[in-house]
């Protein structure tokens, strides 16, 4: 999910642990650190872009290490808050605001490697956009509220808050697996046969969901409002570069994005350059993490891939497309 998501659960989770033990602002101050540290590792160059992207969410995320540096934090907090006395608090506190991060992640369609180091697995429900108003709104709205009243009164808004997003991450899971059946029964009135599916639902909401079928030669993609269940779901075919990918399967670049992505790919020859694109993130034209492997033949290196510019819609064009699909 987004920073500022990140941010406002980590506040709201340790003023919610903390209680009057603390002041608000101490307790908000130090979930927010916490909510946020794992996002770090962004900042971290693993060499090119592929590895860049394939290597977030990794160590930083993993449930495993980030409760084992937990206790370590909260000693910190208890020392420079000069509240060592309740160190089995902030622990609880800490630790809190540390998983609820990549569990947070865990809901979107990227891929969070939350059990390193039993598993490089990336794990992904794919219920939610990374920024979604209607998540981060009722959070925000509570913090504010503790904030500002500093009492009983407030901390009731922020547990308000935080009930209120829980329920809201709920629904949009109920939701992806009532449209994922609904898609399944068109699909099938189409004597479409996909390989893989992918349900997961478009910019800033839960009620229009994104449709990527994978077939044998090409990806199909559509659109499903919950709003409109009596339109037929319509699907346009796109070419997947299968016989690039049996050319060069052999090259590191082209098996980790074929991992990563789940199978969610595409190769494209572009002049003499081979591309791969992610087909989770973004819709067709426009994704987010396309590469460009370099010239053929593909090799292991020198070449460094390179992520392509994204091109985006201005917002109102952007918001007038989504709004036309309900």
């Amino acid at each position: 999910m987004d920073s500022v998501s990140q941010l406002v659960l980590g506040a709201s989770v340790a003023v919610a642990v903390m209680g009057r033990k603390v002041p608000v602002w101490q307790a908000a101050a130090v979930g927010a650190v916490c909510g946020t540290l794992p996002d770090l590792d962004v900042f971290i160059d693993h060499g090119d872009a592929i590895r860049n992207m394939t290597l977030h969410r990794t160590e930083s995320h993993a449930l495993f290490w980030l409760t084992l540096i937990s206790p370590v934090l909260a000693w910190l907090c208890g020392r420079i808050t000069r509240q060592p006395h309740i160190f089995g608090r902030w622990w609880w506190a800490v630790w809190l605001a540390l998983i609820t991060h990549p569990l947070l992640d865990l809901t979107t369609v990227y891929g969070t490697q939350l059990a390193l180091p039993f598993t490089d697995r990336p794990f992904a429900i794919g219920s939610m956009f990374i920024i979604d108003p209607l998540y981060t709104l009722p959070l925000l709205a509570g913090l504010v509220a503790v904030l500002v009243w500093r009492n009983t009164h407030g901390r009731r808004w922020n547990m308000l808050g935080l009930s209120l997003s829980c329920l809201y991450l709920v629904w949009s899971m109920v939701a992806q697996a009532w449209v994922t059946q609904e898609v399944k029964q068109q699909l099938a009135q189409q004597h479409i046969k996909a390989e893989r599916l992918l349900v997961t639902p478009t910019a800033f909401n839960t009620l229009q969901w994104r449709v990527v079928a994978i077939t044998a030669e090409e990806y199909q993609e559509g659109f499903w409002s919950l709003l409109s269940q009596d339109k037929p779901l319509v699907l346009t075919a796109h070419d997947n570069g299968r016989a690039l990918y049996q050319q060069f399967r052999d090259n590191w670049y082209v098996q980790r994005m074929a991992w990563f992505s789940g199978g969610f790919y595409a190769m494209k020859r572009v002049g003499d350059h081979i591309t791969i694109t992610d087909l989770r993130m973004g819709e067709e034209p426009d994704y987010n993490f396309t590469f460009d492997l370099g010239p053929e033949p593909l090799k292991n290196g020198p070449y460094k891939p390179e992520r392509l510019p994204v091109q985006r819609l201005p917002l109102g064009q952007a918001l007038h497309k989504l709004w036309s699909r309900f």
